[in-house]
């Protein structure tokens, strides 16, 4: 089934960058104020009256935040499908042909390296592991220029793949601002494209370990719920009918009262998929406050009144314990390792000593 007419089948991606999709001639945006998210999956339908018939033109007067040549560049990299099929700068649309592309990131003029504490796990000379600290973007965006672990791999770096550019050289994947953990950087671009492809095709293993409330009713089990942009909230996301496949495996490693400790395997890659999904079955990350978790604080782990005090758990409790890839390179398969956090060790140590089932 296709899609009507200037429809934007929206993917999740940052909320802090959108530029304005423009209408051309008589098209009609449907979408809330009439954005498109960088980053994002979109596919629209050609309207009737075309100002520009010539692809790169076309995408220069709907998305005008972007250059011809930076629009050029993602057509020629085969960015853009036209009727399912990658298409040139030069081809020529007819009203009607539907347009499928994710846009590129924001140009950015400068990455100012800054020197932020970087843990390496693993370096060799086309790849970087490093074990993400918790209260970090991973890539500048509006809003935050500067303190990115873009900014510090910068600095740090010799070399990193500069497929995206000048905006994110050296991300493959990412991890939320306070999600902590395994992430591999690129340093070659050739690495960066064999990295990329191995976690489109689901060829990567990812597994995390989380603190939520309260005990899933099954020990382990797969959660097998469709995910896409929240309906009245861009920030976020939601289980929908219309969203992308998304699957986590879960299992429940330690039991407590009123919390356990759960390792998980995403299948796919959405964003927020954990954290949604564990919300779903209504065990929520602990702290992760836009998904009904919540902080923890000691006086209730010991079950008394409430007191002035520091929360023991005050950001989303989840890490990215393993991945494994295989190298660029040599092909070899390779399993990386960050140990939990101290703030989620101290949570565990706390919750064994006074929630004992």
């Amino acid at each position: 089934m296709g899609v009507p007419d200037d429809t934007i089948a929206r993917q999740p991606a940052d909320p802090d960058d959108y530029p304005v999709m423009q209408p051309d001639g008589d098209e009609e945006i449907l979408e809330q104020e009439g954005n498109a998210e960088v980053g994002q999956h979109l596919r629209f339908r050609v309207g009737t009256n075309l100002k520009f018939r010539r692809l790169d033109k076309y995408l220069c007067g709907r998305f005008n935040h972007f250059s011809r040549s930076r629009l050029q560049k993602l057509i020629k990299e085969q960015g853009v499908n036209v009727n399912g099929h990658p298409a040139k700068p030069s081809h020529k649309l007819n009203p009607k042909d539907e347009i499928d592309l994710v846009l590129p990131p924001r140009e950015v003029r400068e990455i100012i390296p800054e020197d932020i504490p970087i843990n390496v796990i693993y370096e060799d000379d086309e790849i970087m592991v490093i074990n993400k600290q918790a209260d970090l973007i991973v890539h500048p965006a509006r809003g935050y220029k500067s303190g990115t672990l873009v900014n510090g791999l910068v600095y740090y770096a010799t070399k990193l793949s500069n497929v995206d550019a000048d905006f994110r050289p050296g991300i493959v994947h990412r991890l939320d601002k306070n999600t902590t953990g395994v992430m591999i950087i690129a340093k070659t671009d050739h690495a960066h494209w064999k990295l990329s492809r191995q976690f489109a095709e689901r060829h990567t293993e990812k597994t995390y370990l989380a603190v939520v409330h309260g005990v899933p009713e099954l020990t382990g089990d797969c959660i097998n719920q469709p995910l896409g942009v929240h309906p009245h909230i861009r920030e976020k996301c939601a289980i929908r009918s219309d969203g992308k496949e998304a699957q986590t495996f879960y299992e429940v490693l330690e039991e407590f009262r009123g919390y356990s400790l759960v390792k998980l395997s995403p299948k796919t890659g959405r964003t927020h998929q954990i954290r949604v999904h564990m919300a779903y079955i209504r065990n929520p990350i602990v702290a992760d406050d836009m998904y009904g978790g919540k902080v923890v604080y000691l006086w209730q782990l010991r079950d008394q009144q409430a007191q002035i005090e520091e929360p023991i758990m005050g950001r989303v409790a989840l890490h990215a314990w393993k991945l494994r890839i295989s190298h660029p390179s040599t092909g070899k398969i390779m399993l990386f390792e960050a140990p939990l956090p101290d703030d989620i060790q101290n949570l565990l140590e706390m919750l064994r000593l006074y929630r004992k089932p």
